[in-house]
């Protein structure tokens, strides 16, 4: 038995999982350690972690959830380094047994998601209002400090919940196994498996619009990502080219109901992350699941920065419209703002001069 495929154990209507670190045949004398391979397992989490952040985290003090994401790595980090120790010395030579300190990171894991969750809506949520408005050193300060605070609280959940008794396990077959109870993220399989479910519910009632939708907010991302230089001739038009150019883009989609903005953001975000979505919901479907050192990752917590975004956004767009001071995100919800409203043109970062008007009476051509 792998220790990245579990066993469980009913007991009392409960379900344990079992890490099964050695088993062996006094029969044969067929021995196997386990410790390399969960040392492989660790290995690959800790890789795919860093890709992720090194892809998708923006600078640290602009968010508590991109900290999160580091504070993450860095967990991997020291998983990897103690399974390499236990690997090359042998779990007798540890200073601390491999049973407790699995046990007691998966408990640890377990705590995260929860508090990461609601202390990310409440960052995201103050964002654009004076709370907001401190210096780089304070954001970041602060980042460090809500970060700290959520880990000391998953350690302490950890020690006072998680027992550390190293079982032996005989099969009928007379083989014999070493095995200690880890604990899985219940949390995350209600997560990801209520999104999945309610992104489908979304969107599969207008799915024969879905193409026509996606094909329209690709022509917006692609108009956003022209060089300056080739739309300045759009952004120092005349109003009456303008109103000409709106009318005759209105009359090429009047064949089309444009989506609700809820409704927009939601396949910004299934467009994204619905594939990370369907594998995860389909692991679970057909029972592989991990401890919660594995399943709380930096895909999890990349696709929760996007759906709290994504709300703060939808929010925030009622009274800001798309140009808010959110966190760039791997969604470009500004385009799907555009989609659902029927605006085609794209706000420059910076106002553009209109030299016919004179330098007396500038206009921003937006």
């Amino acid at each position: 038995m792998l220790p990245d495929i579990p066993v469980f154990l009913e007991t009392s209507n409960n379900f344990k999982m079992l890490a099964i670190f050695e088993r062996w045949d006094e029969t044969s004398g067929h021995h196997i350690d386990n410790t390399g391979k969960s040392l492989l397992l660790m290995l690959s989490k800790f890789g795919m972690d860093t890709v992720v952040f090194l892809l998708c985290s923006g600078k640290l003090y602009t968010s508590f959830l991109n900290m999160c994401s580091l504070s993450i790595v860095l967990g991997d980090l020291t998983m990897v380094l103690y399974m390499t120790a236990a690997w090359l010395l042998g779990p007798e030579s540890s200073p601390v047994s491999l049973c407790y300190f699995l046990a007691h990171i998966s408990a640890a894991f377990k705590a995260l998601p929860m508090p990461m969750i609601a202390m990310g809506i409440i960052d995201y949520s103050i964002e654009d209002t004076h709370l907001a408005n401190k210096s780089t050193f304070c954001k970041f300060l602060r980042n460090v400090v809500l970060t700290l605070l959520v880990w000391m609280l998953a350690v302490v959940y950890a020690v006072a919940s998680t027992k550390t008794e190293l079982m032996q396990l005989v099969y009928a077959t007379g083989i014999k196994a070493l095995a200690c109870e880890v604990k899985e993220s219940t949390f995350m399989t209600y997560f990801i498996l209520g999104l999945f479910s309610a992104v489908i519910l979304m969107m599969l009632p207008f799915s024969t619009s879905i193409p026509m939708w996606v094909r329209e907010a690709d022509r917006l991302s692609k108009s956003r990502e022209e060089p300056e230089n080739q739309r300045s001739d759009l952004f120092t038009s005349t109003p009456s080219t303008e109103t000409k150019s709106s009318k005759e883009n209105d009359l090429g989609e009047s064949n089309w109901l444009r989506p609700p903005l809820s409704l927009s953001l939601t396949l910004g975000f299934a467009l994204v992350w619905m594939p990370f979505l369907t594998v995860s919901a389909a692991c679970l479907a057909f029972g592989f699941v991990v401890p919660a050192y594995i399943s709380v990752n930096l895909f999890w917590l990349e696709c929760t920065k996007s759906l709290l975004l994504g709300v703060v956004f939808w929010v925030k767009s009622k009274s800001l419209g798309p140009y808010s001071n959110l966190p760039n995100n791997v969604c470009v919800w500004h385009v799907f703002w555009h989609l659902s409203k029927g605006t085609w043109q794209q706000q420059l970062p910076t106002g553009v001069f209109n030299p016919s008007k004179g330098k007396t009476n500038p206009f921003f051509y937006i």
